[in-house]
């Protein structure tokens, strides 16, 4: 036993000393690697070379991080609807952080990015850092040879369902005849809400919502956006109204900085409140989930803080049994964006779109007969822009609408 026990000593001590012989053998750098055979790069062996953005029709600003591997380089999204100057502007000052850094380490370049501005968060500069964020992860998945979603865990499912858009009966007949099994209407009105609306607005916007529930069948979901452009005054007399057409969700009843209204109006009805769109990053969502201001969440993963926070965001939601449909009124870079999300979390719902990339994708993503597209294949987001396709799309100066009460005059929400 005594033989045994001092052998059993002598060998820990030997594994403990060829152990501590080789850390202290290993390099400094906090990202050191051992040498591996190619593809693999040591950290700081690939590096950032430019960051370039360009405006493109009708709306959207796109983005592409070039590094110094082979032509490898990564596109993203950072949309700010009628600021895209603005955020062009912000990447701008991010750009001397990025040059020269490995583009791999995107968790810490989102870090430090996030945190070493003073005043942190909002619309400006997360929208800024969300491009950023999924061109490094494009980036990270072209090096290594996979697509996005592998780098979160591997897929979850084979397909993503997406909605389209129908304001009236024909429609919602054209939209089901394409193969669509969810759509999202807004809420009919002739004139911008008041605050406190007359029997007529909600007969007029509850009809129109019938005449789509009638054109669409029980078997498609409709959803309705209040854009948070109808008062919480008018909101709950809407939604009582619509109640009986069974809306798949109601979205923004209010305005989204508004949690406990947001909840209150949660509260007084059994349809799913979602909303999201107008939150940025982890902090935001953290009050709507804790107070149950809504059931459904919706981050735009081009202003809420990109793939990497959107990852982080759907985790929490889980925790709260709450599901995932990303906000997307966007470009196809930000549907390849929001689709390997989806492909990689359990909780998913449904994906917002407006383009599936015809006129700017080499590979256009299609709709399938069954409502869905399926997950990107190729390696990294898993889209090619079209440069021939794109050349008469390059530059816009899209502008937020701006709307008026009719009878005064006064300014209110589009």
């Amino acid at each position: 036993m005594k033989t045994n026990a001092i052998s059993r000593r002598s060998a820990i001590q030997s594994v403990l000393g060829v152990a501590g012989m080789t850390a202290i053998a290993l390099p400094k750098a906090s990202y050191a690697a051992a040498a591996a055979p190619e593809p693999f790069r040591a950290y700081g062996q690939v590096k950032i070379t430019k960051l370039e953005t360009f405006l493109v029709k009708p709306r959207w600003i796109f983005l592409k991080i070039h590094t110094d591997a082979g032509g490898i380089y990564g596109l993203g999204e950072p949309l700010l609807e009628g600021r895209a100057l603005t955020i062009a502007t912000a990447i701008k000052e991010v750009e001397p952080y990025l040059i020269g850094k490995d583009p791999r380490q995107v968790v810490h370049h989102w870090q430090a990015i996030y945190r070493h501005a003073f005043y942190r968060g909002g619309p400006i500069l997360t929208s800024a850092l969300s491009g950023i964020d999924h061109a490094l992860w494009d980036i990270k998945g072209k090096l290594l040879g996979v697509p996005v979603y592998e780098l979160l865990g591997g897929p979850t499912r084979d397909r993503v369902r997406i909605y389209g858009r129908a304001s009236n009966a024909e429609q919602i007949k054209q939209r089901k005849a394409e193969g669509f099994t969810v759509i999202k209407t807004g809420v009919a009105k002739i004139n911008p809400a008041n605050i406190v609306e007359n029997p007529k607005f909600i007969q007029y916007a509850a009809d129109n919502f019938a005449s789509l529930r009638e054109a669409g069948g029980l078997d498609m979901d409709i959803a309705i956006d209040f854009h948070g452009n109808i008062s919480p005054q008018t909101a709950k007399v809407l939604i009582k109204e619509l109640e009986q057409y069974k809306p798949m969700f109601i979205e923004e009843p209010c305005q989204a900085q508004n949690v406990d209204t947001m909840v209150d109006i949660a509260r007084g009805t059994h349809l799913p409140i979602a909303t999201g769109e107008r939150i940025f990053t982890k902090w935001g969502f953290r009050e709507i989930l804790e107070k149950g201001a809504a059931s459904i969440i919706q981050p735009d993963l081009c202003h809420a803080g990109g793939i990497t926070e959107g990852r982080v965001i759907a985790g929490m939601a889980e925790a709260y049994y709450v599901p995932i449909a990303p906000h997307n009124p966007m470009g196809p870079i930000s549907l390849a964006v929001g689709l390997n999300l989806a492909a990689s979390i359990p909780n998913f719902l449904v994906q917002e779109q407006v383009s599936l990339g015809e006129g700017y994708l080499k590979e256009p993503f299609k709709l399938q007969s069954d409502g869905t597209v399926m997950i990107p294949q190729k390696p990294g987001l898993g889209v090619e822009l079209d440069d021939e396709q794109m050349k008469d799309k390059i530059g816009h100066d899209w502008k937020n609408p701006e709307t008026y009460n009719a009878l005064d005059g006064s300014v209110v929400d589009w």
